[in-house]
């Protein structure tokens, strides 16, 4: 099972997730600060990362910003209702999902699970890497490189970028997205699909304001080219 840091401030929504997922066998490491949360990154060497956005001290946006400075540590953010703004800047500062508090365990281990699935089967008859432009895609490897050079993608970008190219021109809406990428079934957060399509673009465009592999359509959604 998945070893999960959370770092939460609040006590009992802390003790209540800590108990949730080791009941469902999950190895669990707590901190109550965004500090304590850090330190603890490197001993606990976690799978994945549930990190409170209202922190004291170093908030949860600030904590998700030096997690991916140097790693790609799959991070699903927990917010309170209302605090729409600051979703917003903590998924453009990298996280790959985020859940609303209160929530039940079986809604926190369906995003865990969902968010560490990081790619769709590859289809037979595909080849073991496929060469798009300077941009080449092994799917089975789950590497990704720009001319010649390695790049580090968070889960979400990655299953992102893997279901866009499977099929290129095909255009897909965020709703589409959201269902395939990650498996959210109901009426979701397109903000979690535009978020990750410009933190994507950042890494694999050489103009990320114009774009030649991931292509919008306004009012339609998105494509793979390359152009």
């Amino acid at each position: 099972m998945p070893r999960v840091l959370l770092i939460e401030d609040d006590p009992s929504v802390r003790e209540g997730v800590e108990l949730g997922l080791r009941r469902r066998g999950h190895d669990v490491r707590t901190a109550a600060t965004g500090e304590a949360g850090l330190a603890a990154l490197d001993e606990f060497r976690p799978d994945l990362l549930l990190l409170d956005l209202m922190l004291p001290g170093v908030n949860g946006v600030e904590v998700c910003r030096r997690v991916r400075e140097s790693s790609q540590l799959p991070i699903i953010m927990l917010t309170a209702r209302g605090d729409d703004f600051d979703v917003v800047i903590g998924l453009e500062a990298g996280a790959d999902d985020y859940i609303v508090k209160p929530a039940r365990t079986q809604v926190i281990e369906a995003r865990i699970r969902a968010v560490l699935r990081r790619f769709d089967e590859p289809a037979t008859g595909r080849p073991a890497v496929e060469f798009h432009g300077d941009l080449s895609i092994d799917r089975a490897g789950l590497t990704i490189t720009k001319s010649g050079g390695r790049l580090a993608l968070a889960p979400s970008e990655m299953r992102l970028l893997l279901h866009l190219s499977a099929t290129p021109e095909q255009v897909f809406s965020r709703q589409q997205l959201l269902e395939h990428v990650w498996e959210h079934s109901y009426h979701g957060d397109a903000r979690l699909v535009d978020a990750c399509v410009r933190r994507l673009r950042n890494k694999i465009e050489d103009i990320p304001g114009n774009p030649r592999y991931i292509q919008t359509l306004r009012g339609f959604g998105y494509r793979f080219g390359p152009l």
